[in-house]
């Protein structure tokens, strides 16, 4: 029976960059799986359903809710995101990780039913180029921009709950970072321990 996999929890606030530092990340052959999140917010131009995120209307999510079929959830800017639980632990059992892009509140539930998972937060190099990127993405009202800004402040405020923190100065060099970190987690002496004391006992047995 394979290891069980990794759980990677990847945050950030809005217009930091998460997805375009996520795509490069799986722009290289890794054994993780991207888990694709669930929301309630209107799908924008270009995005495809079941690739860039499941998109359901409140009362389909909220129904999952009730039937405890969501890892995490939370209501951001008033839409639902979230993670289905089934496709998480069917690949972690498979010995692949699991890398989820989730909202801070989502990763912080995460955190207290899986807290040896992998928590890393992408920051802005400053919050002045955060509101310029969201600006210049040219989706969001000033208003919805004003608010994203005051989230930010919020979930920079929680950073101090995630393991690592990755400055996207530029998306290859933030991709290249996170990668490393992944990798050094798999060699973490908690992380092996295990398997070598089960090799001891089978030793044990044998002499």
């Amino acid at each position: 029976m394979p290891e069980r996999g990794l759980l990677i929890v990847f945050s950030g606030p809005s217009g930091v960059g998460k997805g375009t530092v996520r795509a490069k990340i799986f722009e290289n052959e890794n054994n993780f799986d991207y888990s694709v999140s669930m929301t309630t917010r209107p799908q924008r131009p270009g995005e495809v359903d079941g690739k860039d995120y499941y998109f359901r209307t409140r009362e389909e999510f909220e129904e999952m809710i009730r039937k405890g079929e969501m890892l995490e959830y939370a209501e951001y800017v008033g839409n639902y995101y979230g993670t289905p639980l089934t496709y998480v632990n069917q690949t972690l059992d498979e010995g692949k990780d699991v890398f989820l892009e989730i909202e801070v509140q989502g990763a912080l539930q995460v955190k207290e039913k899986v807290p040896d998972g992998v928590f890393i937060f992408l920051t802005p190099p400053d919050l002045e180029e955060l509101r310029g990127r969201l600006v210049g993405r040219g989706t969001d009202s000033a208003e919805v921009i004003n608010n994203r800004m005051k989230k930010a402040k919020e979930e920079i405020r929680l950073m101090s709950e995630y393991d690592y923190a990755v400055v996207n100065d530029k998306v290859e060099l933030a991709a290249e970072r996170v990668i490393k970190i992944i990798e050094a987690e798999h060699y973490r002496v908690d992380r092996v321990m295990e398997r070598y004391a089960h090799m001891i006992d089978k030793l044990d047995e044998n002499i």
